[in-house]
């Protein structure tokens, strides 16, 4: 058989992917879910279509008990949701074990059982003999197989043991197979695995064991920046099974990052691992999650980042519009993201003329307003303005400039902000007053907050929830501010970015002055500007 017709045949393998964000990711420092927050992100993996989910450890928490009992009431599609728990404890049986037990209770129909294959950490954290480790392995299994589990065995820092003990560590896992387990997941618990170690173990694991060969999954960390990797090679040397998080977070530097993981396999590698038609939500509903989470997806994230699909390079620009293939792998819509074009002074005509198309199809490269809209971009550069990563303000910019912006939304007449340290009260150390009109009438409002643009932020949208309740669906997510020129110290012009969110847009906003309060004013009014537009034109566009 030729080893083009050998990879075709490999490549059509069904991997199937399991979700530990609930278990594995909420050991991550920062990350903390309610039992609704874990819900909807349960329903937004199954969305996915994301074959199994590690929901959490019952035997561990009384939440984790609450929570396992309110899914029970949750239907899902696509998904099937795992209990997660650890091997029987030492000198008593596996029915006597009271978290085996509420394993049973959570009445999930596959349970994740971890042991030890590392004889490191039998003797040394475990402590007990080595054949009484695979004791626990072995009873723990039948116990919950008799029970009519499906059960998937984690062998913990399993790549570790093989480098120390590869008989005992082999040995650990022909145990969880003999009692009947569904899966054998091989773990690099502690992340400091490298690809190539890794697909050799694995081999030799098949060749030791070829009954397998069917079985087999990896868990991967990232310890040393090799998680996705680990899980690519994981799979391409013969596990059908690949556990991650979605977002790569958890415990210390993360787990493998499946919304990497999974386009890697399913557009590069063709692996199918979930339905063809859901990859093109994977940006979308990472989103969602990491706004569940209250984290946000790094910017240079391959797939599904901010800047996955930017393009500020004339040179760069110019090729994509000629040929998508000259610099970009993949068609960022296949993953549901979008393509950028970032502007800047490094920006050609091309990258202008077609953002602009983008708005007004009526606008050629050639058309004089391209020319003028260029002057404009380089006198408000001159004066500190800069739209690279201020997409919102930009096409605010060129919808004003063409005359397609109707009159504002509303107009701050007045506003004021104070602050006062050490605060007289324990919440909030900055007040701030606005005055407002919409479309003639005025409206006045204050509110506190933990610093001057947090104040600010809370009084425009108290002042504009009467006219425009929609607003309370959006929430600021980052700011950040840069000093402009050095050399005039506290005098200095400050530029203001301030990133802001929706349940199903995200954008972010610029303003500059000299003084960072009236930069923050004016990025916020460009941001508030910018999603009752997009409220508006979401609202035309909706089908009747």
């Amino acid at each position: 058989m030729t080893s083009v017709a050998l990879w075709c045949i490999i490549s059509t393998v069904n991997i199937e992917i399991l979700d530990t964000t609930l278990r594995d990711g909420v050991q991550g420092e920062g990350i903390s879910f309610s039992i609704d927050d874990k819900i909807a992100i349960v329903r937004a993996l199954d969305e996915l279509g994301i074959a199994l989910i590690e929901a959490g450890n019952p035997g561990s928490t009384h939440t984790d008990r609450t929570f396992f009992q309110k899914l029970k009431t949750v239907h899902l599609t696509a998904s099937t949701v795992c209990a997660f728990g650890a091997t029987r404890k030492k000198g008593i049986t596996a029915a006597e074990d009271t978290a085996l037990q509420q394993l049973l209770k959570a009445e999930t129909d596959t349970v994740v059982i971890f042991g030890k294959a590392w004889d490191f950490h039998v003797r040394n954290v475990l402590k007990v003999s080595l054949s009484e480790n695979l004791s626990l392995i072995y009873e723990t299994i039948t116990f919950l197989c008799e029970h009519g589990r499906n059960v998937i065995f984690d062998a913990e820092h399993f790549f570790d043991a093989w480098k120390d003990n590869q008989t005992y560590a082999l040995s650990s896992i022909q145990t969880a197979f003999e009692a009947g387990a569904v899966r054998i997941v091989l773990c690099d618990t502690n992340g400091g695995t490298f690809p190539n170690e890794l697909s050799a173990i694995i081999n030799t694991v098949l060749e030791e064991a070829p009954y397998m060969r069917q079985c087999l999954g990896i868990h991967a960390h990232n310890d040393t920046g090799m998680a996705c990797a680990n899980s690519i090679m994981a799979v391409q040397a013969g596990c059908t099974h690949v556990q991650g998080t979605l977002l790569g977070f958890g415990e210390r530097c993360g787990n493998a990052p499946l919304a990497v993981v999974i386009p890697n396999l399913a557009l590069k590698l063709n692996y199918p691992c979930i339905d063809p038609g859901k990859l093109e939500h994977l940006t979308e509903l990472s989103r969602r999650i990491a706004e569940i989470a209250n984290i946000s997806i790094p910017n240079t994230m391959p797939y599904i980042g901010k800047h996955a699909f930017s393009h500020k390079a004339g040179m760069h620009a110019d090729g994509i519009l000629k040929n998508p293939r000259s610099f970009e792998h993949i068609a960022p819509h296949q993953i549901g993201n979008n393509r950028h074009f970032l502007i800047s002074e490094v920006s050609g005509r091309s990258i202008i003329a077609e953002r602009v198309k983008a708005i007004d199809p009526t606008v050629t490269r050639d058309s004089p307003f391209i020319a003028s809209l260029i002057s404009r971009i380089k006198a408000l550069e001159a004066e500190g303005w800069q739209f690279e990563g201020a997409d919102a303000s930009f096409e605010l910019l060129i919808r004003r400039e063409r005359g397609l912006f109707k009159c504002p939304f509303f107009n701050l007449l007045a506003y004021r902000v104070s602050s006062e340290h050490p605060p007289a009260e324990a919440l909030a150390c900055s007040h701030a007053w606005v005055k407002v009109q919409v479309d003639g009438i005025a409206e006045i409002a204050a509110a506190e907050g933990y610093g001057p643009v947090h104040a600010l932020d809370g009084a425009l949208r108290k002042a504009l929830m009467r006219f425009y309740p929609q607003l309370e669906q959006v929430r600021l997510s980052d700011f950040k501010v840069r000093v402009i020129d050095g050399t005039e110290a506290t005098a200095a012009r400050v530029r203001v970015l301030i990133e802001s969110f929706s349940p199903i847009n995200s954008w972010t906003t610029v303003g500059v002055s000299e003084d960072i309060i009236d930069a923050s004013r004016a990025a916020l009014i460009d941001s508030i500007d910018y999603a009752l537009f997009f409220f508006e034109k979401t609202t035309v566009e909706e089908p009747t």
